[in-house]
């Protein structure tokens, strides 16, 4: 029942106001991100839900819908989280340079990506590769995709030029600079190291992963930017913003 001079809100204006009031709050808590001196902030984020945003990658991949989408970002980011969020929209094969870097290289490993995953997927072919540091070190199994439309490749430094050159997406996961580092702690600790080990390890990667990203700049190729550590309450949806960010 409405008091006299209450007015009723149509459904579809409630929803019109939820989502704009959902976008500053996006907005609000987006704004000074702890970054790397070297990269740009992106500005303009928006929230979208799970069908918002399978339009808008659509949008920006080829018509025929076959696709190499590199989500490149700082470790502890959450890439691994939105490749795995994109491969459910778009019926999409994920992989992940951590498994071709393995026991190799923690950077030089494009080659062997090329080869072994990017060229058979190319082709329209079942990739079965088994990467080098798997080789040498006789660790079972292999990386195993089955023929998909759509070839997620997601680590730190997947969108670099020579293989940004052959994508047809690159996405950058831009994290703050401290809740990526704990982040990426925790899941460390989570698999088995001691906190001590996990901090060693993390200084170890970041003395080879952050000379790479501040040359090679990787933002500068993402026409998409997802906000990777975003405030728990919009961890359901994804926050995004458009790219390239430049100097």
């Amino acid at each position: 029942m409405l008091g006299q001079g209450s007015l009723e809100v149509p459904p579809h204006a409630r929803v019109a106001c939820e989502s704009s009031a959902a976008q500053a709050v996006a907005l609000r808590h987006t704004r000074g991100i702890h970054l790397h001196p070297e990269e740009p902030e992106a500005r303009s984020w928006e929230l979208l839900d799970d069908v918002e945003l399978a339009v808008r990658v659509r949008a920006l991949l080829p018509a025929e819908n076959h696709a190499l989408v590199l989500v490149d970002g700082r470790s502890g980011s959450g890439k691994s989280t939105f490749a795995e969020r994109l491969a459910r929209l778009v019926d999409g094969a994920v992989v992940h340079s951590d498994d071709i870097a393995w026991h190799h290289d923690p950077i030089h490993w494009e080659d062997a990506l090329v080869e072994g995953v990017i060229a058979p997927w190319r082709r329209g072919e079942a990739v079965y590769f088994r990467p080098p540091g798997w080789v040498a070190r006789d660790r079972p199994g292999a990386v195993v995709l089955p023929p998909k439309p759509v070839l997620i490749v997601e680590g730190v430094g997947v969108g670099r030029s020579g293989l940004a050159a052959g994508a047809e997406l690159v996405v950058w996961v831009q994290s703050d600079r401290d809740a990526a580092r704990r982040r990426g702690l925790q899941r460390d600790v989570v698999l088995g190291r001691t906190p001590r080990e996990a901090e060693a390890f993390w200084d170890e990667w970041m003395r080879a992963e952050e000379p790479f990203l501040a040359d090679d700049r990787p933002w500068s190729r993402a026409s998409l930017v997802v906000n990777g550590t975003p405030p728990g309450a919009m961890q359901a949806d994804s926050v995004l913003a458009p790219g390239p960010l430049d100097a």
